[in-house]
Parts: C-alpha cells; structure tokens; sequence
C-alpha cells in the first residue's frame, strides 16, 4: 500500500489535467471547481515526494513519472487558461511559447543524453511551482492578479534554463539535483570517479 500511495497522487495528477479543462469548457461556474483541481494537484505533487522518501519507496521510475506528471498537470492548467482567460495569455503568448520550446529542449536532450526525463526537483523549480500555483489559482479563480502570470512564466523560462545547464553538465542521470552549484559539484565527482 505504501508503495501504491505516491505511485496513485502522480496518476491523480495526470488525470487531473483533461478535468480542468472540460470544466473550464462545460462548468456554469468553474471558479471553485478549478481552484480544487489546482489544490489538489499541488498537495499531491508536494506529497507524493515526500511519502515516498519517507517510506522508502522513492524509485527512479517514480521521481520520473512524478515529472512527467508535473508537465501534464500543467498542460491542462494551461488549456484551462486559455479557454477561460485567452486574451490574458495572448498578451503573454512569447513568454508562454518560450517556456513550452524550453520544456520541449529539455525533454529532448534529456532523452537523448540519458533516455529518460531528467528528474532534478531543484528549489527553484520548487520555488516555480508555488508561484505557478499561485498564478493559476489568481487567474483561474479570481480573474485578477495578472502580473502573477507573467512572473511565473518569467521564473519558468529560467527553471527550465537552469534545468537544461544541469543536464548539459551532469555526464550520468542523477535525480534531486537542487541547485546548479550541487550540479556542478557532482559533475567533478562524476568525472574523477570516471577518470579512475
């Protein structure tokens, strides 16, 4: 059972994304309803982690889909957005294609490098995912505090910056890297290693 717990908040969090925008597209009164979906999907992306070290069930696989799930998690925020607050994201739209080439670089050199989604949760993407959280809820629920949009695709851009110099530098898959210092720690460690 411990092991199912974190493995069902990532799924919950997949599942998540097509709920928030059919409700935006089909619910009278979507406000609450999407505030829940964001909620929830942040309390499980906080806490899959945390049981799943706890309980010692943390596996490569899980810290993978737990990042897979974080990027379709957010596809559905966005699509939720754009159905209820498109104008809001045109006046943003470089900021959003340049965190969606982003990603995309990064899942592409991370697969090409590694064969795998790199899996670094560093605090400034943690830092991102409060801000994101928080943006969202403001855009979604609220209908205000636009700025909040801008800042968090701004702090986005540069996360997923941050993510790509990581796996440029790390020569193996490493997971939890939290910062880019720590990465280029391990880079050293990892070539002396090699250099044996």
């Amino acid at each position: 059972m411990r092991r199912g717990i974190p493995w069902a908040m990532v799924g919950f969090r997949v599942l998540l994304a097509p709920a928030m925008v059919a409700c935006a597209l089909l619910a009278a009164a979507p406000q609450l309803w999407l505030g829940a979906m964001i909620a929830a999907g942040f309390v499980s992306d906080v806490y899959d982690g945390i049981l799943a070290r706890r309980w010692g069930t943390a596996t490569t696989a899980l810290r993978v889909a737990d990042s897979v799930a974080d990027t379709v998690f957010y596809l559905g925020v966005l699509g939720a957005a754009v159905v209820r607050h498109g104008p809001v994201l045109r006046e943003r739209v470089w900021l959003v294609v340049a965190l969606l080439a982003m990603e995309a670089a990064r899942l592409v050199f991370d697969w090409a490098k590694y064969r795998r989604v790199a899996s670094y949760h560093s605090y400034a993407a943690k830092a991102w995912g409060v801000l994101l959280a928080g943006a969202t809820i403001a855009l979604l629920c609220l209908d205000r505090w636009y700025w909040l949009v801008t800042a968090a695709l701004v702090w986005g851009v540069a996360c997923e910056a941050e993510g790509l110099a990581m796996s440029m530098l790390l020569p193996k898959w490493t997971h939890d890297v939290k910062t880019l210092r720590r990465a280029l720690v391990l880079r050293r460690a990892m070539l002396a290693e090699a250099g044996r």
